[in-house]
């Protein structure tokens, strides 16, 4: 237990906990994160509770988590991210009190290290993140009107097509069997209208 009440220690558990509460927000997936993210951080705040802290390194790291979450509902607004950034390292670095109020309690080395790669993961990786959040969807119901795909099944009033890499539920006024080239021509609902795309052929010289 001593050696888990180390501020050093509860500094490293609290960082890789916010860490992992953030790809955790930002990438929801089987749960399993989420879940492992809660655990490191209720661990790390009991540990906190058993040691003497400054109250304003935790209201920093409270303003940093509420700018995140800003900055990943407003992903336009870069400056909440750059916000969060720096209360999270700042409250993180001060949150155990030393001799000196300027210098961390933790080793200057560690929080120098441990600091600079928070910067670096919450910029790089969140800002990527939310970058493929803002970028328009490949492939949609607007996205493959024209698109040129190909009938996954025989097609007469209902069938299904792919297009750009996806199946979809089709429909075309005339018979189009399986394998045949088709383009979509218009949309009801997540139905495609699709009509079959002949082969060009070299036309018969008459004589």
């Amino acid at each position: 237990m001593e050696i888990l009440l180390n501020p050093n220690v509860v500094y490293l558990l609290l960082t890789f906990g916010l860490a992992l509460a953030a790809l955790a927000l930002l990438g929801p997936g089987t749960g399993i994160l989420e879940v492992v993210a809660l655990l490191v951080l209720i661990l790390a705040g009991y540990l906190i509770t058993q040691l003497s802290f400054n109250p304003w390194a935790l209201a920093m790291l409270l303003v940093g988590l509420l700018f995140f979450l800003l900055a990943v509902r407003y992903p336009r607004q870069i400056s909440f991210l750059v916000i969060s950034i720096i209360a999270l390292v700042t409250g993180s670095a001060f949150l155990f009190p030393s001799d000196v109020w300027w210098i961390p309690s933790v080793n200057p080395f560690l929080a120098l290290l441990v600091s600079g790669v928070m910067a670096v993961f919450f910029w790089y990786v969140a800002h990527k993140i939310i970058e493929a959040r803002l970028a328009p969807p490949k492939t949609g119901p607007d996205t493959v009107m024209g698109a040129i795909g190909e009938a996954a099944t025989d097609i007469s009033e209902e069938g299904t097509v792919q297009v750009a890499s996806e199946l979809w539920s089709a429909r075309s006024s005339v018979p189009i069997s399986k394998g045949s080239r088709v383009r979509v021509v218009s949309r009801q609902g997540f139905v495609l209208n699709v009509e079959t795309i002949e082969d060009d052929k070299p036309q018969e010289v008459k004589e």
